[in-house]
Parts: structure tokens; C-alpha cells; sequence
């Protein structure tokens, strides 16, 4: 008998079918310790994270780049806007950009040495600054300085010498024009040559005879070019208005003439000066003191103490009697020609008012009243 023969069918594979949609991979599943099952999701953070860090990124360099750009701009300005000075600057032959570059930096005309190289190399004048001596101001930019340096022309300036100014205050014109206290010292101390100083004590300084007026020098000019300068300008004023004859005839050197002066010019309000003059010849002749208040003050300031009507210095005209030892300012012509040719009357007082006008009288009740009708607040603070 025949067994029918099993049939051993195989198992059924599914058939998977064509294009299928593809189910996402099931997320991670943790089964906590009190048998909570929780779900892992991925997190979206990181793309953000980087599109946030390469913003940033983005931003740091454009900010890094706009701080840079305002530096540089910054670097660029004058160093001080607010100078009236100059600074005399030699550049010797053969000295590179950054050579001088750290110069002008050391001689505070720049505010940076990188900002200052930076610049020659972006305008391509790096080696075109040409060797010379120059005028220079900390007002300037440095593309106005680096324009000069190109140029590499002589520069000329001007020096303005106030009438009635005195030996120092023409020391700080100089040092502003950029000499040195040593340039300045050596100067000073100079012997020069003129018939302006006939008369003149041995020792003496240079009081009185810087004469005011505005004068032109080139660039490479030092103070012995600019003192001689002033000095010529002084000597023709002397002879055109033939001052030295005229002094004599008020029993006056030239010395003494330029003294007197000197006072008349820091007194006189302007149109005044040979009724001052004469008021002071009128008490010379009478022997007696000059009394001027320029004088003590002068004296003060110069001895570096508070300014005292009974200061004892010879120049002090209120405490002794005749003309003080020398020049108390350096008198313009308008005071030397007025000293020269006094007006002739006999007055022996006089002030300035407080509306700016001066008032004379005769007599010591004369000037008291004059004080009381026109100079209350002026004559107070003397």
C-alpha cells in the first residue's frame, strides 16, 4: 500500500512591492527602570547652532573690518587740532619711511607711526618723502604732513612779534615756532652787532629790542636769522624818524629813549602816547618818581612774586625815582615816535578810565577827582 506522499509546502514569502513607501526607521525606545517606555527623538538644535555660529562669524569679521577702517581714519587726523604751534623737523638724507615716521611721532606731529607707513604705502608715496628741513604743525593731518614731506619744498612761516610785548612772552612765539629752549638760550645770549644797541649796558639783555612786527622766514631760519631780522626793521625805524637826535634833544640816549618807551607803549590806550611821554619828562624834570604801575608789575612778574606797589625792585618807578634800569617791553612806533616828540604840557598826573580813555590834571586833587569820576573799578584792582 502506497503511502501517499506528504506535501511539505515552503513558506510564504511576502512580496514586497514595487516602489514601496519606505517606513522611517522606529525611533530608539529606552525602557526606564520603572518600566516607562520613552521615545528618542532626534533633535533639529545642532543645524542651528551652526547656521547661528557662521552668522556670528560673519558679523565679527564685518564689525572687526568697520572697527579696523575707523582706526585708521582716526589715526589719520591731526594730533591736536587745537595747536598754533610748529615744529621744526629735519629730515636728514637717506632716512627711510618708518625712520620717519617714528620721528614725526616722537615729535608730536602724528598720531600713529602704522597709521602714518600705512597710509604712504596705500597712496604709494613711501618713497617719495624727500629729505629737508620743515614747518610742521600737530594741526595738520597726516595727509597734509605727507603732501609736505612729498613737495619737499622749502616752507616758509611767519613770526608775529607783538608791540609792547616783553622778552619772554617773544620767547614763547619762538618756542611755538618750534625752536628749542637751547636754540633760544644760545641766541639770546648772543653778540650782535647794530647801532641800534648804542648805549646799551654790557650784560644787558635783549629787553625791549625783539620789535613787533609780523616777519616771513623760510623753513630752515634760526633764531640769530630772525633776532637780525627784527633788529634791521628796529634800526631803520630809528633812523627814518632820526629818533636817536630827537631823544637827545630831551636829554635822552638811545638807550634811555628806548626805555621810556617802552613804558609809554604798555600805558598808552593808542593816540596817546606823547601826552604820556610828556607827563613823564614833566616829573623827571621835577625829580619826581615816575610812579607808573606798568613797571612794578613788570618787575613782579619777572622775579616770579605777587605784583606789589611797594615790590622792591629798581624797576619799580613807584618806589624809586628816574627810569628803571632798562626796557620794560619792546616799544612799537607809535610809543618811540611819541617818546621822541613829547606835546609839551605841564601835566604830571594822568589815568586810564574805565570807559578807556585817559584822563590828565596838574595836581595830586586833580587826579583824585579824576579817579573818582572815572575810574572806580579799574584803579581798585591796581
Amino acid at each position: 500500500m502506497f503511502k501517499k506522499p506528504t506535501h511539505i509546502s515552503a513558506p510564504i514569502q511576502p512580496v514586497e512591492p514595487i516602489n514601496p513607501l519606505k517606513r522611517a526607521a522606529p525611533l530608539p525606545i529606552i525602557n526606564t527602570a520603572s518600566g516607562l517606555q520613552l521615545e528618542i527623538k532626534p533633535s533639529k538644535k545642532p543645524k542651528k547652532i551652526i547656521l547661528f555660529a557662521g552668522l556670528g562669524l560673519v558679523v565679527l569679521i564685518i564689525a572687526s573690518l568697520l572697527g579696523g577702517v575707523i582706526w585708521y581714519q582716526t589715526q589719520l587726523r591731526p594730533a591736536d587740532s587745537s595747536s598754533e604751534a610748529l615744529r621744526k623737523i629735519t629730515i636728514e638724507s637717506g632716512t627711510g619711511p618708518k625712520a620717519i615716521a617714528k620721528q614725526l611721532k616722537e615729535d608730536g606731529v602724528i598720531r600713529n607711526e602704522e597709521a602714518f607707513s600705512l597710509y604712504t604705502r596705500i597712496s604709494r608715496t613711501q618713497n617719495k618723502l624727500q629729505a629737508g628741513t620743515y614747518r610742521l604743525s600737530p594741526s595738520e593731518s597726516t595727509q597734509e604732513i605727507v603732501k609736505h614731506l612729498v613737495d619737499g619744498t622749502v616752507d616758509t612761516f611767519s613770526i608775529r612779534f607783538l608791540p609792547g610785548s616783553t622778552l619772554a612772552e617773544n620767547r614763547s612765539v619762538l618756542i611755538k615756532a618750534g625752536y628749542s629752549a637751547k636754540e633760544l638760550d644760545a641766541a639770546l645770549l648772543g653778540s650782535y652787532s647794530s647801532s641800534l644797541f648804542e648805549g646799551k649796558p654790557s650784560g644787558s639783555d635783549l629787553e625791549g629790542y625783539i620789535y613787533g612786527e609780523t616777519y616771513n622766514f623760510s623753513s630752515n631760519a634760526t633764531v640769530e636769522d630772525i633776532l637780525n631780522r627784527t633788529f634791521a626793521q628796529y634800526d631803520q625805524v630809528i633812523k627814518e624818524n632820526d629818533l636817536v637826535a630827537k631823544f637827545k634833544a630831551q636829554g635822552l640816549t638811545l638807550y634811555q629813549g628806548i626805555t621810556l618807551a617802552s613804558i609809554v607803549q604798555r600805558e598808552a590806550i593808542g593816540g596817546d602816547e606823547a601826552d604820556i611821554a610828556q607827563v613823564f619828562y614833566n616829573r623827571l624834570a621835577n625829580g619826581t618818581m615816575l610812579g607808573s604801575d606798568v613797571t612794578y608789575q613788570y618787575a613782579a612778574d619777572k622775579m616770579g612774586v605777587p605784583r606789589d606797589t611797594n615790590l622792591d625792585s629798581p624797576y619799580n618807578t613807584r618806589r624809586y625815582t628816574g627810569l628803571p634800569p632798562g626796557p620794560i617791553s619792546a616799544p612799537g612806533k607809535a610809543a618811540l615816535i611819541g617818546t621822541a616828540n613829547p606835546s609839551g604840557h605841564n601835566y604830571l598826573f594822568f589815568l586810564s578810565g574805565d570807559d578807556d580813555k585817559t584822563y590828565f590834571s596838574t595836581d595830586l586833587a586833580g587826579h583824585e577827582a579824576n579817579i573818582k569820576a572815572h575810574c572806580q573799578v579799574k584803579c581798585s584792582i591796581l
